[in-house]
């Protein structure tokens, strides 16, 4: 747990998140990819969950079949035993959770994937990228495949070309890019893919996750502290945190931004007022906190899709342990009672304190003349350190003692017949009988309190007899004997 004022450095560098799902495998063919730090997806064509329509050129052709042939290509979720197994059974596209495109190569070479993009930023650095993977089982024709970047007029700004793709013993999603920059008048630009070998006997590909990403200068941390992006805290740490970034040239007139995220679909909204390269945290209630900076040129400030951001810096804040110490309770000298109490939460610690009279249960057996009243505090702490406790009272009395008369003349000195110590929490039944066997007083669970009457009417004075039974831990008690009425 850290207390007081902590500063956090932000590494910024290029992120990319992989997931291997079942048996799939992601690499990356990394030497055109960003060296900078990278923005949000502006465009990320994922193909949903398989019931878009991929756009295809060149005379490929639609189909709805899993296993498409010569000049075919579909959109799906997976591909299995198509050509006799000559292909690679692919159960799950790059994420896992969606759909890819799957394309069998015409017998031409050619253009097969054609597409544009209208979300870009003027005068911007982007990294383009998309992962691929051979789907063909056995050696064959190797997919080989040119990424270019154009104009609406046809003038290119960028290509790449991947080599052949070869190969694998099983689906294994392989990540191609380079970066580009977007015109100065316009940011419209055309994507195209060309397939630059023939088809017939393989050059069969999958394609997913198509993503174009603002790339712009690395940024460089300040360490003043020990470098760490994850902070585990207690709702109750007063701390302050301060988060410090720093910016490597490449910017004329940079913009800063800081952001904050709070759910589990990594939303982000900008921190009001937090726009220098400094921010400082200040506590908040319980939840996971994720924060990051961005920085964008001031002539591309009203585009929120220019901004590059940096790596995340987590702040836990965990809610202390919930801790409920019981009700407070009444034991007899040399009886037990077990503390009770509650603490819930992840992988707690808790103890009892004072430990006087208590067993390794919890089990409290005072002693022949204890205190009357002890006091217990249950302290309970969490893996991260939160803490939290709650008090009870423990009243101890060394017996029941019945008072064999009282005198109800109103007189207010000894006008009911009450029974010290005998507290409602055990539960007793008092019954109290006439000289014929007449109930004229009965009490259950509650303090016994008699005034000599049945309703309205008082009774005579002379002997009465009374039966009281409760339990102990050790027992039932059974109490008999007779009070004097006296008027």
């Amino acid at each position: 747990m850290l207390f007081g004022s902590t500063i956090i450095a932000l590494l910024f560098k290029p992120r990319f998140f992989l997931i291997a799902l079942l048996c799939f495998c992601s690499t990356f063919a990394t030497a055109q990819l960003c060296n900078g730090s990278l923005g949000d997806p502006v465009v990320n064509i994922n193909f949903g969950n398989g019931s878009s329509v991929a756009t295809a050129t060149n005379g490929y052709i639609y189909t709805s079949s899993t296993c498409p042939n010569d000049g075919y290509y579909t959109v799906t979720s997976s591909t299995t035993g198509c050509f006799s197994n000559s292909w690679l059974s692919v159960t799950a596209d790059h994420t896992g959770g969606g759909a890819f495109m799957l394309v069998n190569a015409s017998y031409t070479p050619g253009d097969f994937f054609l597409t544009t993009v209208t979300d870009l930023c003027p005068n911007t650095t982007y990294e383009f990228a998309a992962w691929m993977l051979n789907v063909l089982r056995n050696s064959g024709i190797k997919p080989n495949i040119t990424f270019s970047i154009e104009t609406p007029a046809g003038v290119v700004l960028q290509q790449y070309s991947t080599g052949d793709i070869p190969e694998t013993s099983q689906p294994t999603w392989k990540q191609y890019g380079f970066y580009f920059t977007t015109p100065i008048n316009n940011p419209v630009i055309v994507l195209r893919m060309t397939n630059n070998a023939p088809g017939g006997n393989g050059n069969d590909i999958a394609l997913d996750d198509i993503t174009f990403r603002p790339c712009g200068p690395a940024f460089v941390t300040a360490a003043i502290q020990a470098n760490n992006d994850t902070i585990d805290i207690c709702d109750n740490n007063t701390g302050q945190y301060t988060f410090n970034g720093a910016v490597s040239v490449g910017y004329t007139s940079p913009v800063y931004q800081w952001q904050v995220s709070t759910d589990a679909t990594v939303k982000w909204t900008d921190i009001p007022g937090a726009n220098t390269l400094v921010y400082l945290r200040m506590p908040t209630m319980a939840g996971n906190y994720l924060y990051r900076l961005t920085v964008t040129e001031q002539s591309a400030i009203s585009f929120t899709a220019c901004r590059i951001a940096s790596n995340v810096v987590a702040v836990n804040v965990h809610a202390k342990p919930v801790v409920n110490a019981g009700p407070d309770k009444i034991v007899f000298a040399k009886d037990s009672v077990t503390l009770d109490g509650i603490a819930t939460g992840d992988d707690l610690l808790y103890y009892w304190d004072p430990p006087d009279y208590l067993n390794n249960s919890n089990l409290l057996t005072p002693a022949a003349s204890p205190p009357s009243d002890i006091g217990y505090t249950i302290y309970a702490t969490s893996q991260f350190g939160c803490t939290n406790q709650d008090a009870m009272q423990i009243k101890v009395v060394a017996g029941i003692f019945i008072p064999n008369a009282f005198t109800p003349n109103n007189d207010n000195k000894n006008d009911h017949w009450r029974i010290p110590f005998l507290y409602p929490q055990f539960g007793a039944v008092v019954n109290v009988f006439n000289r014929y066997g007449q109930l004229v007083y009965h009490a259950e669970g509650n303090t016994v309190d008699w005034d000599g009457k049945i309703g309205d009417s008082p009774q005579p004075a002379g002997a009465y007899i009374y039966h009281i039974r409760f339990k102990k831990r050790s027992g039932e008690v059974s109490l008999k004997g007779t009070i004097m009425l006296i008027r």
